[in-house]
């Protein structure tokens, strides 16, 4: 396995192998693509009965969507955890996988973009819902359409395809 650099990257889109929509060329990186903020969040709802966490638990049950225009911003207080997802959406061939990986320009701030889902399946074909916790001292506010993370690319060795039940996800 390797990781993609930024001519590897180029030429496995115009191949096919990788699909980013929306794709602007300045996202590309010498080893990632920078990821934006979407506009849709999940917040947790503010209770204080024990939610039971097993096979069939729910996060829906603990969050509400919550969405925003363009230009607004949702704050995140210290040690609070929100769900964001990306405005592009991500399809990788069978023979390639990623890393969704945070920004370090951001964790300055203590801010970390997902808390342990950051493999990304070969073969998606989604956008990726970014777990973000303010690990900092003080409240931060998030942009929809700020580059809040980046991708990185691996080529497999053979060919798989994600079918979980996160398979074609839109919204965080």
């Amino acid at each position: 396995m390797s990781i993609l650099v930024g001519q590897e990257i180029l030429a496995a889109i115009s191949r096919g192998e990788i699909i980013i929509d929306p794709l602007d060329d300045s996202q590309i990186g010498p080893g990632s693509v920078d990821l934006t903020l979407g506009n849709d969040f999940r917040i947790f709802k503010k209770q204080v009965a024990i939610h039971h966490v097993h096979n069939e638990s729910d996060f829906a049950d603990v969050t509400e969507m919550v969405s925003l225009a363009d230009g607004e911003y949702i704050s995140i207080s210290p040690c609070e955890m929100i769900l964001g997802i990306t405005r592009e959406r991500i399809t990788l061939a069978e023979t390639i996988a990623g890393w969704l990986e945070g920004r370090s320009r951001f964790a300055r701030f203590g801010l970390a973009v997902h808390v342990t889902a950051g493999f990304m399946q070969p073969g998606i074909s989604n956008q990726q819902v970014l777990e973000i916790v303010n690990l900092g001292h003080t409240p931060l506010a998030l942009y929809p359409g700020t580059r809040i993370c980046q991708f990185v690319f691996e080529r497999c060795l053979g060919s798989a395809k994600y079918r979980g039940r996160f398979a074609h996800q839109e919204k965080p």
